[in-house]
């Protein structure tokens, strides 16, 4: 059976079971800053779990993409370590519980519709405490006694929040994969032959913050199996890597190295972990993420160059892993269009970093000989740990070419001392993960607020209204004093609540004997709009009647933004290409910003063109068309979907013209016209392959013009012009400049050959050496580097030093002849004693070297010093 079956029938067994089948989630998890990457099917159905938010549904299953990069060095040598797999789930919110999970899971396991298992070969584990899914196992689902195992670590509990226990069914592969007379051969054991295939989590308790454990209010399922277990299993071969999500991957990569699967075994591996990296790369790139040296970034970057080094063992010296992402998007693109719709910008991504990395392995090299040789000229045969680890994380530079090339130079590396500097690093990655899986605890006032609350803002900016409901500190109160910070529910609103980037509305809603400023409008977990204010006067009360008004003035301003964001994304993709997709936006009344993808700078011609393509549409009084459609006519019609967004069966679709369509939630203006003018304020790299453009419009871009226009006419009272002539006024001024940097050089060289001629009596005699040390004036570094070289040839076989007061503080130079250069004598050397007389510091090289100090006052004693290193032959020299 299919790895594509395979997920398709659990789809299709649980929507027959009245589950919405929910799309699996981006890698990146949505307003979850406590996970770096969702792991897990569970993981982007957190805030139902801890009842922040309450699903349409209660039942929920789905097929989720997921990456785990904990046992990264694994990856290749077992079975069935990955970094990126598909995890099959089932979850029930608060719904049915232990005795429909495990029923069910026997069907879909043992029904020859869908799976098609030998019962016979099925075993559970399950916690020993948990009676009653023992009982549902044995009595209901008839399984022997005997191929039920208790076990203490069946519970599943990550710390604060829901926690429960859990049974894990295991499938027997048959004797070719252990004897049972091994100790370990059982379900739960080390060893091939049990199988895990599904673990079901029976939610049922709080966590609490004291380590004690209460019941939830509602007891929830969570279940995950491995796609890739499935697929080994039901394809009866070895291992996940031998399965159709595989195969076609490790093929390719034999073709591209003349190499055959199967016949080496270090090249298997090396297959393997390519076949595991590109999967995770591809997927993570559609997703919006570049490689980079942070976060997320760094951990594609880590593996995209660790895939690139296996790579070299399979005689691979070129950039290749790009030509891999047209399988992948053929093995995955059934489930998955992103891989193949962003097929081009994916691939583009990837060879630009696998060029770069091939120029790094280059640079690692250099810095590796000249680690070489300073571990040489120190009188060590020893490259050091920390020197080595340095050259791994830093430049990605693998630690065994660092042996390799070592034992070429007849050298070793410290092994013991770069385990040690990798353990440090993973020890801090640790402490930086821990906590993040943890979930809220269940419950709190506002999941018990059930209360409807209807938005009318889209149309009206004010309303009557009731308040249905009032937070204070965390309790749900009848009712709220002058001066107390509340959270409030309407019954109905006009206030928009903060999502898609557009930041939510401010305002009033007064009533009698009270008045309340609204200052940021949220989601409340039933998805009610959320008023976060305090209350300026009076006393307000459940029940009262209000009128609720949005701020005017602030509410166009943000949709004047908003819409240009929509206009500014699109003539992104016009100017730059198609790759370009959003990667997050903030939507205010001040400005937008817009983040979205895209490799490489963005030339002044491109920013002015993108920048007249919003304007013209502006230009045009467009009417902005807002329709409801279900989300596969939305698809159909072409409608960009937003980043990090989660859409439902019924969704908004906001068409500009012919020119833009975008599935968005948020507040628009009714006509292009209305947004008046457009301006682009900034364009910056903020992160490899996604850039960030700060934008104004309305009468923000007229502010902007109009402070721009104050300075230009500030530019033209100073220069004396008018504002028409400033160009050629400036053109003038700074002709003149340049003439009198030109005579002010060739004064200043004639100033330097005055002062050389003036010292020459002070230089002193040291064997056959000449030595100067001086005090002189210069107003400057080049100056005082003008006066030496003028010195050099005067003074034949020398070594110069010469300082000079500027202010408070003072500038150094030196010079060694270059037949005392070979004699030992190093100007860097010298300078940098005498620099540090006077608090500060420098060098250079042996021959021409510069520095700086903070006192003044020790100038004189610099000097002596100098010269006495000179004619003393100190060691410095």
């Amino acid at each position: 059976m299919k790895a594509s079956d395979i997920r398709a029938k659990w789809l299709a067994f649980f929507e027959s079971k009245g589950h919405n089948i929910e799309p699996s989630a981006s890698l990146v998890p949505h307003n979850d800053p406590s996970l770096l990457w969702i792991n897990a099917g569970m993981a982007p159905l957190k805030p139902y779990f801890d009842g922040r938010v309450k699903p349409d549904n209660p039942r929920i299953a789905n097929s989720q993409k997921c990456i785990r990069t904990n046992d990264i060095e694994n990856v290749g040598k077992t079975k069935r370590h990955h970094t990126f797999f598909e995890m099959l789930g089932n979850f029930s919110i608060g719904d049915y519980f232990k005795e429909e999970t495990i029923k069910w899971a026997w069907e879909f396991l043992t029904d020859k519709k869908w799976i098609g298992f030998d019962p016979d070969r099925l075993s559970v584990t399950v916690y020993p405490e948990d009676e009653e899914a023992f009982k549902l196992w044995n009595e209901v689902i008839g399984l022997p006694e005997e191929r039920i195992y208790k076990l203490e670590e069946n519970f599943w509990d990550i710390g604060e929040g829901p926690c429960g226990p859990c049974t894990e069914i295991f499938y027997d592969r048959g004797e070719k994969y252990g004897d049972l007379t091994d100790p370990e051969c059982w379900p739960g054991g080390e060893n091939e032959r049990f199988l895990e295939v599904w673990n079901l989590v029976f939610s049922q308790f709080n966590h609490n913050k004291d380590g004690s454990y209460t019941p939830l209010p509602n007891k929830n399922i969570d279940t995950g199996a491995g796609l890739e277990r499935f697929a080994s299993i039901l394809q009866d071969v070895d291992s996940n890597f031998d399965t159709d999500l595989f195969l076609p991957i490790i093929n390719r990569t034999c073709q591209l190295a003349g190499v055959a699967y199967g016949a080496n075994a270090e090249h298997d591996i090396a297959l393997k972990v390519i076949a595991d990296h590109i999967r995770t790369v591809v997927f993570s790139v559609g997703d919006g993420v570049m490689p980079s040296n942070e976060g997320r970034g760094y951990i594609i970057r880590r593996l995209l160059r660790r895939a690139v080094r296996y790579g070299k063992t399979l005689g691979i010296d070129r950039p290749f892993l790009h030509e891999l992402t047209p399988v992948v998007g053929e093995v995955m693109g059934v489930y998955y269009p992103e891989v193949v719709e962003k097929k081009e910008f994916i691939e583009r991504v990837i060879r630009t970093e696998e060029e770069r990395f091939h120029e790094t392995l280059s640079d690692g090299l250099v810095l590796l000989s000249q680690l070489a040789e300073q571990a040489k000229q120190s009188g060590s045969a020893v490259i050091g740990g920390d020197d080595a680890f340095k050259l791994y994380d830093t430049y990605g530079f693998p630690f065994d070419l660092t042996e390799d090339y070592a034992a070429e130079h007849g050298m070793t590396v410290d092994r013991d001392g770069f385990d040690a500097a990798m353990e440090a690093q993973r020890e801090r990655a640790r402490a930086a993960r821990q906590d993040t899986g943890s979930m809220n605890v269940q419950g709190g006032p506002l999941s018990d607020i059930t209360d409807k609350s209807e938005f009318v803002g889209y149309n009206e900016l004010v309303t009557d209204c009731e308040i249905k409901a009032i937070v204070l500190e965390d309790a749900i109160v009848g009712q709220a004093d002058d001066g107390s910070r509340i959270a409030l529910i309407l019954d109905r609103t006009p206030f928009y609540a903060e999502s898609g980037g557009q930041i939510g509305d401010k305002g009033t809603i007064e009533g009698e004997g009270f008045t309340i400023k609204v200052e940021d409008v949220t989601k409340a977990p039933h998805g009610q709009n959320l008023h976060h204010a305090v209350v300026v006067s009076g006393t307000v009360s459940t029940g009262a009647a209000a009128k609720a008004v949005v701020d005017r003035a602030v509410r166009e301003d943000i949709i004047k933004n908003h819409t240009a964001t929509h206009l500014l994304h699109k003539a992104l993709k016009e100017v730059l290409g198609d790759h370009v997709n959003q990667a997050g936006s903030l939507v205010e009344a001040e400005r937008l910003r817009f983040d979205f993808s895209h490799f490489g700078s963005i030339t002044d011609e491109e920013l002015a063109a993108i920048e007249r393509k919003v304007n013209e549409q502006i230009w045009l009084g467009t009417d902005v068309d807002i329709s409801l459609r279900s989300l596969d006519e939305a698809k159909a019609m072409g409608a960009m979907a937003l980043f990090g967004e989660k859409y439902g069966d019924i969704v908004r679709v906001v068409k500009v013209g012919d020119y833009s369509l975008e599935l968005c939630g948020g507040c628009h203006v009714g006509n292009t016209s209305q947004i008046g003018q457009f301006k682009l304020l900034s364009e910056s790299g903020i992160g490899s392959g996604v850039r960030r453009i700060e934008a104004v419009s309305g009468k923000q871009a007229y502010s902007y013009y109009e402070e721009q226009l104050e300075l230009l006419k500030q530019a033209a009272s100073l220069l004396k012009s008018n504002i028409a002539d400033v160009p050629k006024r400036l053109e003038s001024l700074l002709g003149q400049v340049k003439e009198l940097s030109r005579d002010n050089e060739s004064l200043q060289a004639k100033l330097s050959r005055i002062e050389a001629g003036s010292l020459l009596s002070a230089a002193v005699k040291a064997g056959d050496i000449t030595v100067l040390c001086a005090k002189v004036n210069a107003p400057s570094m080049d100056a005082l580097r003008g006066i030496v070289d003028e010195l050099k040839p005067q003074l034949g076989s020398s070594v110069i030093v010469l300082g000079a007061v500027q202010g408070d503080k003072v500038n150094l130079a030196a010079a060694v002849s270059q037949d005392l250069v070979k004699k030992g004598y190093h100007a860097g050397k010298i300078i940098k004693e005498a620099a540090q007389h006077c608090g500060g510091n420098g060098g250079g090289r042996p021959d021409m070297a510069q520095a700086g100090g903070k006192d003044a006052s020790k100038l004189d004693e610099a000097l002596k010093l100098a010269q006495e290193l000179v004619t003393g032959g100190a060691s410095v020299i």
